[in-house]
């Protein structure tokens, strides 16, 4: 699920804009930015994955503000949204992901997230392969990369961390690996597991109704999922 942002001075392009975003299903949070300075304001808040920026917006532009962006260490990725299509050739050299001319229609739009996930995947791939977590083996610190790791559990004050062969503890609570790990598509589905997606072998409905996950590489073990979890789950998982 993506966070995204929309920047333009026009509030019904924006009401329109959050609408068809929201009947993707594919964003899980939506805020709006009405020029280039309020949408640097929010950008402080909490930076999303994606930008729907307009170009053409008094003071600073949105190519203005894409060319900024590009300074900053993990920028979001910048879908133009525009009225006007001369820009298009301009739009790619701020590294856009992709150009949208008003009025959006859906399977356009779809196409762009497609591409914003696939950018998105590309980086997490990218950094996972580097990225580690310490635990406690044997009295020694070891560093697990987040590639190998199938799934998490919970029990008392350590997590129990499992690959295909092993099983480690480690001091950091769940909550603090899912902020760690959600980048990397790990999900919590459960107050006391956390399941690298790539993983999730099967998804088995049981006879209370509640799902529960077969991850490959960990035989004989089954992971319940809440029940307020699951339609996020079944989104992430296209199902």
């Amino acid at each position: 699920m993506l966070r995204a942002m929309i920047v333009d001075d026009e509030e019904p392009a924006r009401a329109e804009l959050r609408y068809l975003l929201e009947r993707t299903g594919r964003v899980e949070s939506i805020v709006e930015a009405a020029s280039a300075r309020e949408a640097v304001e929010r950008l402080m808040e909490g930076r999303p994955d994606v930008m729907f920026l307009d170009i053409s917006m008094p003071k600073t532009s949105g190519m203005q503000l894409a060319s900024a962006l590009r300074t900053l260490k993990n920028p979001p990725a910048v879908v133009f949204v525009t009225a006007y299509s001369e820009h298009a050739a301009k739009a790619f050299d701020v590294d856009a992901v992709d150009y949208l001319v008003k009025p959006v229609e859906t399977e356009r739009l779809m196409q762009a997230l497609d591409k914003v996930q696939l950018l998105m995947g590309s980086a997490a791939a990218a950094k996972s392969s580097s990225e580690r977590i310490p635990v406690e083996k044997g009295g020694r610190k070891i560093l697990v990369p987040v590639d190998q790791i199938r799934y998490i559990e919970a029990k008392d004050d350590y997590s129990c961390i499992y690959t295909d062969e092993e099983r480690y503890l480690s001091t950091i609570s769940l909550a603090q690996l899912e902020n760690k790990l959600s980048p990397h598509g790990f999900f919590r589905v459960h107050r006391s597991y956390i399941v690298n997606l790539e993983y999730v072998q099967d998804v088995e409905v049981v006879s209370s109704g509640n799902l529960q996950l077969g991850i490959q590489g960990i035989e004989d073990k089954k992971i319940s999922v809440s029940r307020r979890r699951v339609v996020q789950l079944k989104r992430a998982l296209g199902l």
